[in-house]
């Protein structure tokens, strides 16, 4: 009989403590969401540059880079304010309407960092202005952001020749421990 209750303690022992790393583990990967705007005036193209296809009227590639501050109510991810993101990208435009990579490194206060992977779609919305929809995927990060995963989402308009860019954009998240 002792034989029994002490084989069902420590069955009860193991399954407590099976369920405390599970649970511990639920709560390290508990998925956060963030919101932000980025205004044209926070946001600067320091570099473009812009190749005619030429296969048809209208088709150009671009690579650029893109700045964007958050010198105000800044988004917080993970406790630490953002800093700034800088993002690369390559454009497969015809007449402003195609797809978009973008490469982009979030940068926090604390000099963390995080990574996503997107793709864009963008649409004419005449006079040299578009509108964008992205998804992306992160794909990393260092310090306290080490095994950060989650996804972005973002919508935007711009107008790429006259160097403004505006979006919101939702990010959600969680560190993987």
């Amino acid at each position: 009989m002792n034989r029994r209750v002490t084989l069902a303690l420590a069955t009860i022992g193991l399954l407590t403590a099976t369920a405390a790393m599970q649970l511990g583990d639920a709560f390290a990967q508990q998925k956060q969401k963030v919101s932000y705007k980025t205004l044209p005036a926070n946001t600067k193209y320091p570099q473009q540059h812009i190749i005619q296809a030429g296969d048809a009227p209208g088709h150009e590639i671009r690579v650029y880079e893109l700045h964007r501050t958050f010198p105000g109510d800044a988004p917080v991810i993970n406790g630490v304010k953002l800093k700034e993101t800088v993002t690369w990208g390559m454009s497969d435009y015809t007449e402003n309407s195609g797809t978009v990579t973008n490469y982009t490194a979030y940068v926090l206060e604390d000099g963390d960092k995080f990574f996503a992977r997107s793709t864009t779609l963008s649409q004419s919305a005449g006079g040299g202005k578009i509108t964008t929809a992205s998804v992306g995927t992160i794909t990393g990060g260092t310090g306290k952001l080490t095994g950060i995963r989650g996804t972005t989402r973002a919508t935007g308009s711009a107008d790429p020749k006259a160097g403004i860019n505006e979006n919101a954009t939702e990010i959600e998240y969680w560190i993987v421990r």
